[in-house]
């Protein structure tokens, strides 16, 4: 088979995972895309839907040979150690849906397999790069905010009704939505936790996890820092629209999340303290955020909002994109450009693993009734 010089990717796991496959064909960096599914209707429709020739219905057979350069694993959070360390040891670079891994020691497993494979690894963190993120960031490094006060991050998210193996998750073992960006923005990890559950999980909503909470809240003290930092994660018997969020609040400006879709995000300014007066006010803008696809190939850039996919197909001309606040494309982007330039991904398996075990971390505390826990520092 002739090689080009473009990356040749896998995609493996199509329910989220069908919402990279058309960011993938369209990137200019990629040479060709294959799909793959334990699902066989699943792949055919999305092949189909998409016009991607490579077709698969087991992993080992994407791993097997140099077909493939890289591999995009989108399976179920319980396979998602497993499978990440099966493509780095067939010597394919790796890029993992979140969370990295629900145990410290499968954390530890992915590292040792990156180290021996020399190959990338990145966790896929939309928070991250979505253009709430991008923005705050612009305004934290333009010192706009100046030096920061305080971080919360929420997600919050009804799973009834999701497949069976949702029941009873712990809230923190996913808390890369809602934590991320707090660390991203502090230029840090978390180095402590207290963490408390609260509320009681309905018996029919009980799983195989040690977990009885519906929701979990933790305190993080931030390593060589004087920062703290505040989460909360839920995923059952929460009355609250569906919500991954952060704010962010410095000594001049704070920003805070949308409440609600479409209302805009809240820029916060404290204004000088006035003659004769106390306390200082804070002066309050409605923010709609910028896209910053400038950031991105032509290709793939007007993916950062739902679009027509394709006007000059009729079959193809579905809305596409837009999806976790345009960061599909970044994420798929950095991805790529890792692998075309020989260098670790932003968000690497070490960048991960101190993002994902303070969650681990801040479970064990809840289950503890709020000990405080020490988190182990990954470099």
């Amino acid at each position: 088979m002739a090689r080009t010089n473009g990356v040749r990717v896998a995609i493996v796991g199509l329910g989220f995972g069908e919402e990279f496959v058309p960011l993938y064909l369209r990137h200019p960096d990629i040479d060709y895309v294959a799909i793959c599914d334990a699902n066989e209707a699943r792949v055919a429709e999305v092949g189909d839907k998409f016009g991607v020739a490579r077709r698969h219905t087991h992993i080992e057979d994407v791993l097997a040979g140099d077909e493939y350069d890289a591999v995009h694993v989108l399976t179920p959070v319980s396979f998602h150690a497993e499978h990440v360390c099966a493509v780095l040891a067939s010597g394919k670079h790796c890029a993992s849906a979140v969370p990295m891994a629900t145990t410290i020691e499968d954390v530890e497993r992915i590292i040792a397999a990156q180290q021996r494979a020399q190959k990338n690894y990145m966790m896929m963190e939309t928070s991250v790069y979505t253009r709430e993120f991008l923005y705050v960031k612009h305004l934290r490094d333009e010192g706009t905010l100046g030096p920061l006060t305080f971080l919360r991050g929420a997600h919050i998210q009804d799973l009834e009704g999701y497949p069976s193996y949702w029941r009873g998750y712990p809230p923190m073992h996913y808390i890369t939505h809602a934590l991320s960006p707090l660390l991203a923005l502090a230029e840090t990890h978390a180095s402590k936790v207290h963490c408390l559950g609260s509320g009681e999980l309905r018996p029919d909503l009980r799983g195989r996890f040690p977990n009885t909470f519906p929701l979990e809240t933790a305190l993080f003290r931030l390593y060589q820092s004087p920062l703290a930092a505040e989460v909360t994660m839920s995923f059952f018997q929460t009355a609250r629209s569906y919500m991954e969020s952060f704010a962010v609040y410095g000594e001049r400006q704070g920003f805070e999340w949308e409440q609600l879709d479409h209302e805009g995000s809240v820029l916060f300014t404290l204004q000088p303290l006035q003659p004769g007066r106390h306390g200082r006010t804070a002066s309050s803008t409605r923010v709609h955020t910028p896209d910053f696809a400038e950031h991105l190939p032509r290709e793939i850039a007007r993916f950062t909002r739902a679009v027509p996919y394709d006007e000059s197909d009729a079959q193809r001309s579905f809305r596409f994109g837009g999806g976790h606040g345009g960061s599909h494309p970044h994420l798929v982007h950095e991805f790529v450009r890792s692998i075309v330039e020989g260098r670790p991904p932003a968000v690497d398996a070490t960048t991960a693993a101190n993002w994902t075990v303070p969650g681990i971390c801040a479970h064990a505390s809840a289950l503890r009734d709020g000990e405080l826990i020490t988190i182990p520092a990954f470099a």
